[in-house]
């Protein structure tokens, strides 16, 4: 990802945010390269304060960054089970930052070991039975979380026990993401997904 396709990915979420607030028609995704790009992304929505207003994202990389980008940020606004649909009246006050996920497929922390996550780099998956819980990569280093207290808090978002980990039958994958975000009132958000 070049900076003028972060430049544009982020235009085209805002773009996309102010035209939803405004029951408008969604922008088209313009053509620069980055758009073409097949990843996963999410967007994350905070407030002037920092805090967290919604973040939904799509993991898969079978279609294009554009339409992802134009997807995840009317999830963000209106979907994100956590937090009522953000309102046309808020919008000076928010921020937008993208994850995209990279090229590299996330891969199984098989056995789970604390000591090979890096915090900052690498992003959570918790899987077991029907229990899914992701954290975005930032996250860990935003909290000051350390390797054991990211997976403990990969468990609680999947609905499991904060050492569930530890347990036979938990599957625990890393990814890595691309993140940036706007500058100004809002800040980074919290890549809670």
């Amino acid at each position: 990802m070049t900076a003028a396709d972060r430049a544009a990915l982020l235009g085209l979420a805002r773009a996309t945010l102010v035209a939803h607030l405004a029951g408008r028609p969604l922008p088209p995704v313009p053509e620069f390269p980055g758009a073409a790009l097949r990843r996963g992304a999410f967007v994350t929505i905070t407030e002037a304060d920092g805090a967290l207003r919604g973040c939904v994202g799509h993991v898969a990389d079978e279609r294009p960054l554009g339409e992802v980008v134009r997807e995840m940020t009317v999830a963000a606004a209106r979907e994100d089970p956590r937090f009522p649909p953000v309102e046309p009246e808020e919008l000076p006050r928010l921020a937008l930052e993208i994850s995209v996920l990279t090229a590299a497929a996330p891969r199984p922390l098989d056995p789970v070991d604390p000591a090979r996550i890096v915090i900052g780099r690498d992003g959570l998956i918790v899987r077991r039975g029907r229990h899914v819980g992701l954290l975005l990569p930032q996250v860990a280093a935003e909290y000051h979380w350390g390797p054991e207290t990211f997976l403990a808090a990969g468990c609680r978002k999947a609905g499991l026990a904060p050492d569930a980990w530890r347990e036979a039958g938990t599957e625990v994958v890393t990814f890595q993401a691309d993140v940036f975000g706007e500058t100004g009132a809002a800040g980074r958000g919290r890549g809670e997904a």
